[in-house]
């Protein structure tokens, strides 16, 4: 059962990381703070449904890429995000890679300093826990 708390502090962990890739890259732009709560809240969602799907239909993939591919499954929830909510943009392919690597880099911070958030973001695992 999922927890409203867990739900919460994952919510937020995704407003960091987007507000980290949008503070660090000037052609990824938001419309304000409340389309970036939504755009943090729909990243959230593809993460947990949507992303794991894609991970078991690519597992022939990776392991023939060595889980390469997988790159490209979280840069696609970067990317779906970007289309879902129109005031959310990312303009160019390389920023849609350097921001994948900066979102894996702050989500992997966001693990490891103490706080409430970790663990909430994993692709949906840690929301189905039983704490």
């Amino acid at each position: 059962m999922w927890r409203v708390e867990s739900l919460l502090w994952s919510w937020i962990a995704n407003a960091i990381v987007l507000v980290v890739v949008i503070a660090v890259f000037p052609k990824v732009t938001i419309g304000g703070v409340g389309d970036l709560l939504e755009a943090a809240l729909v990243f959230g969602i593809l993460n947990t449904v949507v992303k794991p799907l894609l991970k078991l239909i690519t597992l022939p993939l990776a392991v023939v890429t060595l889980r390469l591919i997988w790159f490209a499954v979280a840069a696609l929830m970067l990317k779906l995000t970007a289309l879902i909510i129109s005031s959310f943009d990312i303009n160019g392919f390389l920023t849609l890679i350097w921001a994948t690597i900066v979102v894996w880099a702050v989500n992997l911070a966001l693990d490891i300093v103490p706080g409430p958030w970790r663990g909430t973001r994993r692709d949906g695992h840690a929301l189905s826990k039983r704490n």
